[in-house]
């Protein structure tokens, strides 16, 4: 790892070039291209001289596509048929833009495409222009990306560290581009964990599935994970995202480990439809088996909110947001649902899911009417697809200290945990790094995440874990009415019932668990003996308070132990000023 990061600074060191005549928030229209394509040049390097001379071979036949033929030749799903590569490139310094150009058109359909996403043809003409092209080509010419040396694993931290370093500087946010490794390794621990007599299986073949791919980690440490846990598994993975350099770095990496590049889409997955200049979701009709994700925190989704809310509307539960819709303020329960329309039924094995949230999806809105954050809680719990929740320590992301979880979503559950809720505390389960990224100041360890492991899987109470029926999380929200008095008399309505006092009108929150009746006689008729209840206006609603779960009283400490150490340090004090004054 130690040369990963000498790598990474090396390429970062590259943008100094760049001073000038680059604004710092576009240095990465520079560099994020060209590291991709160095590690494309760098994979191809061992059969180039073959795929050229195949070329020759094939190129006068009358074969309308040669891609498949010249792939196998390169050994992987694509290749590059151009003289050039970056040594030779680096020869031509006085014809080293249109040899870049004749260099990046010579790659295969797939892979030319990633590198449009990221419109480098205007780079080139503005590093021509600026005298610039040959002196950071040569600096990346000099940079060993090869896979013998770099692994597929080692080469996303080092597209990672790099747009984190991008970010900060143009003061974008790193963590909507990725999720720290380490919270993958649990999450896919969790994902996979119920499932392993199954992948353990020879031959066997899954499916994976992210929303909000961004550079292909999570997928990434799925496949590694499965390809540790059984080398004759196949996982595979599937992805979408919005951000172009993002979706094309993600793309590159699937590309070079062999998995189907039409795999990984680009477009908002938030969308039904395909619109005029944006793509929507790209895999509507597809199942899988695991789903996982980390949606941007707390963004508005009011860009696409037209589509949203007509796609609630008119298909309701059949389409992705039939239990409701989030607050426009955060789409984090839209990722969820978009998730939850892509899991396989009961029938064909089912899915699991894991998602990451902030606090925000616990708690947020109040039942009423209108479907919002409560009734879609309520549509997932009611319907036994909750399995866990579980926190996470605070500042254990790049981008934000807040508190996160872990929503763990199945909809075959294990005969034990049906319609039971499983609630993880591991708030404390860190280190602190030597090193803060960022906002990132903590980080799982191996053991941590082994322990966080074990407790899910276990499924017992601790003081770390708490179980609950699903019912547990669920309350009526009633209105309770007091009469309007004028004059020391009750006004009436027509039918000479009374008149509700909208100023003395109040709501109560009842657990479904208990008989609405009976709470009111014990808990508000001995204060407020004319009250009643307007059936009418009662609602369910389900929220997880995971703060009052986990709660623990300590005691105040006694005016003994305070007074104790008041005393201790007057004394402490009067010995020091005393030595001061000798």
């Amino acid at each position: 790892m130690t040369n990963i990061k000498e790598s990474a600074n090396f390429i970062w060191s590259i943008a100094d070039l760049l001073r000038g005549d680059y604004k710092q928030s576009d240095y990465g229209k520079v560099i994020l291209p060209l590291t991709v394509l160095r590690r494309l040049d760098c994979v191809l390097a061992s059969t180039k001289a073959d795929v050229l001379k195949k070329f020759e071979q094939v190129k006068s036949m009358n074969i309308q596509n040669l891609d498949p033929i010249l792939n196998k030749e390169a050994g992987y799903n694509f290749h590059n048929a151009s003289l050039f590569d970056f040594d030779k490139l680096i020869a031509d310094p006085n014809n080293i833009a249109s040899n870049l150009r004749n260099y990046i058109n010579g790659f295969s359909e797939e892979a030319r495409e990633i590198i449009e996403q990221f419109e480098f043809d205007n780079q080139i003409t503005k590093l021509e222009e600026s005298n610039l092209l040959f002196l950071v080509l040569k600096r990346f010419q000099e940079i060993d990306l090869h896979p013998e040396h770099v692994s597929s694993m080692e080469m996303g931290y080092m597209f990672e560290e790099l747009i984190r370093k991008f970010a900060e500087i143009s003061n974008e946010t790193a963590g909507e581009h990725f999720t720290p490794r380490e919270v993958i390794r649990l999450m896919v621990n969790l994902l996979f964990m119920n499932d392993r007599e199954v992948l353990t299986q020879k031959g066997i073949v899954k499916t994976i599935f992210d929303c909000c791919a961004g550079t292909g980690g999570m997928l990434s440490v799925a496949e590694e994970y499965l390809n540790e846990l059984n080398p004759d598994a196949r996982l595979e993975v599937f992805g979408q995202e919005l951000n172009p350099e993002s979706y094309a770095i993600c793309k590159a990496d699937m590309l070079i480990k062999g998995q189907k590049p039409d795999n990984i889409a680009r477009g908002n997955s938030l969308v039904n439809k395909d619109g005029l200049k944006l793509k929507g979701d790209q895999f509507t009709n597809h199942k899988f088996d695991y789903l996982i994700t980390n949606p941007p925190f707390g963004v508005k989704w009011g860009k696409v909110g037209k589509e949203v809310n007509e796609e609630h509307e008119t298909l309701g539960h059949g389409g992705r947001y039939g239990a409701g819709l989030p607050s426009i303020s955060d789409g984090s329960f839209l990722f969820l649902m978009n998730l939850m329309s892509k899991m396989k039924p009961k029938s064909e094995g089912g899915s699991r899911l894991a998602i990451v949230f902030n606090g925000s999806p616990l708690f947020s809105g109040s039942p009423s009417s209108k479907k919002n954050e409560s009734s879609i809680r309520q549509w997932i719990i009611e319907n036994d697809l909750l399995e866990a929740v579980i926190a996470l320590p605070n500042q254990l992301f790049y981008n934000t200290g807040i508190s996160t979880y872990i929503w763990m979503i199945s909809n075959h559950k294990a005969p034990e945990r049906k319609g039971k809720v499983q609630l993880i505390n591991a708030v404390d389960f860190f280190k602190k790094m030597s090193k803060s990224l960022g906002d990132k100041r903590n980080e799982l360890s191996d053991q941590h995440i082994e322990e966080i492991t074990k407790l899910y899987g276990d499924f017992q109470e601790s003081a770390h874990c708490k179980i609950f029926d699903n019912i547990d999380f669920g309350y009526s929200k009633v209105t309770v009415e007091r009469p309007e008095i004028k004059k020391g008399k009750i006004v009436t309505d027509s039918k000479g019932n009374p008149k509700p006092d909208s100023k003395l009108r109040d709501t109560e929150n009842i657990p479904l668990k208990e008989d609405i009746q009976q709470y009111m006689k014990r808990e508000v008729l001995p204060h407020v003996p004319d009250a009643w209840i307007d059936e009418k206006k009662t609602n369910v609603g389900y929220e997880i308070n995971f703060t009052k779960y986990f709660y623990e009283y300590k005691p105040l400490r006694s005016l003994a132990d305070i007074k104790a150490d008041i005393m201790a340090m007057e004394e402490e004090t009067d010995g020091l000023l005393k030595s001061v004054i000798k």
